[in-house]
């Protein structure tokens, strides 16, 4: 009688389990649209705050609007959507002006929006700002 290999019961049983597991973890890996980018910020031009709250050379994330704004050394405002543009997470951390993605470790330069760490490949959504009457209003791009 020739040898012959099968899978036990149990083998089988451990393989089907852990497919639905697999599924998951990759569906977490995709954003929200199912392209690979996730969807930007604001939909409309939203009051973020105090003009005096974005130093030089500094970043102020606003979690509640999924904001980031950073002034430059010339007094620029520049504002980035802080949706991963990896998984369509909300970066809820900022160390000095990178933003840190609290899902796959993604960080972003507040500044430029640019990738600074994989896993994201996709620049942050740049976003309209500007100053009016001491505040900074940001909303979608023109």
């Amino acid at each position: 009688m020739p040898a012959r290999s099968s899978a036990s019961r149990r083998t089988v049983l451990r393989g089907a389990a852990a497919a639905p597991v697999a599924g998951l973890g990759l569906a977490a890996c995709s954003a929200p649209d199912g392209r690979g980018s996730a969807s930007a910020g604001p939909t409309a031009p939203v009051d973020l705050g105090a003009e005096s709250e974005v130093a030089e050379g500094a970043a102020k994330l606003y979690r509640d609007h999924n904001v980031v704004v950073s002034r430059d050394k010339d007094g620029e405002l520049k504002a980035y959507s802080s949706i991963c543009t990896h998984a369509g997470c909300p970066i809820n951390k900022l160390q000095g002006t990178t933003l840190i993605c609290p899902c796959h470790g993604s960080e972003f330069d507040a500044v430029t929006g640019k990738v600074v760490e994989a896993p994201a490949t996709v620049p942050l959504t740049e976003l309209t700002v500007k100053a009016a009457n001491g505040r900074i209003v940001a909303g979608p791009a023109d």
